[in-house]
C-alpha cells in the first residue's frame, strides 16, 4: 500500500470522526466529550505524550520524529462550536438545542488527527510535532489562555502553523498571504445619559435618544476621518436599546448603543479607542449630555510571518499544485484568536476549499468531509518541510 493509499484511508475514517464530534457540539472551554473524543484517538495513534487539561479541555501531544532531533512545531485545531440551532436536517446534526458546529472546528479537528495517525505510522521527519487542540475559539481567547498556562514554553514550541476552512474555495485549493490576513477585533458599549421627561415637552429634558443618534453617526467618521483610506477600517452599530415601546410618549433618562470595530493594523487599532472616545465626550457634551464607554478589545490582527507563509504556500503548492494556491488572497475582516499564538511565534495560517457550502456561522453551514484529505496532506508536508532531516 503506497503513502497516498494510507493517508486516503484515514481520511475516509476521519469522515465518522468528524461526524460524531458534529453530533456533540460544545462550547467555550466546557468541551468534555470532545476533547476525551480527541485524547482516546491520540492514545490509540501512539503519541509520545499526551497532557490534557490546559485552558481546561485543551490537550497537547507530542510525536517525535524517526530522524533524530529537531525543532518543535506546534500544529493546531479548533474544537469548540457556536451558540445557535442547526437547520441542515442531516443525519448527523447536531443533538444538542443551541449548539452548533458552524465554523467547522469540527473538521478542523478531525483533520488534524488524521495527520496525527500517519504521522504516528510513519516519523519520518527529525524534530517534534506538538498538536495543539484548543478550546474557547469562538469568542473565548482559547488560544491566550493556553500561552498563560505556559503552552508555548512548556513543550518548547519553535513556530506555530493552524488551518481555517473556508466556504466558496474548492475543496483542494489552498489561500493565504504574507503579513495581515485577519482583523484584530474590538467591541463596544457606549451609554449616552441625559434626563428624561414627557416627550411633549423636550426642552424640559436632556434628550440621549437624539444624541445617540448624532454619536452612531458620528461613529462612521473614525473610517473616513480618522484612518488612511488604504488602511481598512470597519465600524458597524450593532446593537442600540432606549425607552420602551409601550411608553412612547416618554423621553428616557439613557440611551445605549455598541459595535465592533475591526482593524488591520496594529497601530491603528491602538489609536482607534482614543479617536472614539474623543469623539463621544465632545459629540455628547453638545446636547448637554454624558457618554460612557465600555470598549471590549478582542483578538488582536492575525498577521502571518512572511517566512513562514512561505513554508506554508510551498508546503500547499506540493499537495494541491500550484494553480491551485492563492499566495496573495484577500484580507478578511473576521477575526481569529490563532493571533495570538501568531504574536509569539513566527507561523502561519492558511484557508482550505470547503467547497460551495453555506457560509461559516450559519445555520445551514457544514463543513465538507471532502476538504479532510487535503487537508491532511497538506499537514504531512508541512511537517516534512519544517522538520526534515
Amino acid at each position: 500500500m503506497t503513502h497516498a493509499d494510507d493517508m486516503a484511508r484515514i481520511a475516509e475514517t476521519a469522515k465518522s470522526w468528524r461526524r460524531s464530534i458534529h453530533e456533540q457540539p460544545e462550547l467555550l472551554y466546557d468541551l468534555p466529550i470532545t476533547a476525551a473524543f480527541v485524547e482516546e484517538k491520540l492514545k490509540g495513534f501512539g503519541v509520545d505524550e499526551i497532557v490534557p487539561g490546559i485552558a481546561k479541555t485543551g490537550i497537547v501531544a507530542l510525536i517525535e520524529g524517526a530522524k533524530g532531533e529537531g525543532p518543535v512545531i506546534g500544529l493546531r485545531a479548533d474544537m469548540d462550536a457556536l451558540p445557535m440551532d442547526e437547520k441542515t436536517n442531516l443525519p448527523y446534526a447536531s443533538k444538542i438545542p443551541g449548539m452548533m458546529h458552524a465554523c467547522g472546528h469540527d473538521g478542523h479537528t478531525a483533520t488534524l488527527l488524521a495527520a496525527a495517525q500517519y504521522l504516528c505510522e510513519t516519523r519520518d521527519f527529525a524534530g517534534t510535532v506538538a498538536l495543539i487542540f484548543q478550546p474557547a475559539e469562538e469568542g473565548g481567547a482559547g488560544a491566550r489562555t493556553m500561552i498563560e498556562e505556559g503552552l508555548l514554553e512548556r513543550f518548547g514550541i519553535e513556530s506555530v502553523y493552524a488551518m481555517h476552512n473556508k466556504p466558496g474555495l474548492p475543496v483542494g485549493q489552498f489561500a493565504t498571504r504574507p503579513g495581515p490576513l485577519m482583523a484584530a477585533g474590538d467591541r463596544f458599549v457606549v451609554t449616552v445619559t441625559g434626563r428624561g421627561g414627557h416627550a411633549s415637552a423636550p426642552t424640559m429634558s436632556i434628550d440621549p435618544v437624539v444624541a445617540a443618534a448624532h454619536l452612531i453617526a458620528s461613529a462612521q467618521t473614525l473610517v473616513s476621518r480618522f484612518s488612511d483610506p488604504f488602511d481598512q477600517v470597519v465600524v458597524s452599530i450593532t446593537y442600540l436599546e432606549a425607552g420602551s415601546g409601550r411608553a412612547l410618549n416618554v423621553i428616557p433618562d439613557t440611551a445605549t448603543f455598541g459595535g465592533t470595530i475591526r482593524t488591520m493594523n496594529s497601530e491603528t487599532r491602538a489609536e482607534i479607542e482614543g479617536h472614539l472616545r474623543r469623539l463621544l465626550n465632545a459629540g455628547a457634551e453638545q446636547f448637554g449630555c454624558e457618554a460612557e464607554l465600555d470598549w471590549r478589545p478582542g483578538y488582536p490582527v492575525t498577521a502571518n510571518d512572511a517566512g513562514k507563509a512561505a513554508v506554508a504556500v510551498g508546503a500547499a503548492a506540493a499537495v494541491a499544485g500550484a494553480e491551485n494556491v492563492d499566495d496573495n488572497c484577500d484580507r478578511m475582516m473576521g477575526s481569529e484568536d490563532f493571533s495570538y499564538m501568531l504574536e509569539q511565534r513566527p507561523g502561519a495560517i492558511v484557508w482550505y476549499g470547503n467547497g460551495d457550502s453555506a457560509e461559516l456561522h450559519n445555520p445551514s453551514y457544514n463543513f465538507n468531509d471532502e476538504a479532510i484529505l487535503p487537508g491532511m496532506r497538506y499537514w504531512v508536508e508541512l511537517v516534512a518541510r519544517e522538520l526534515a532531516a
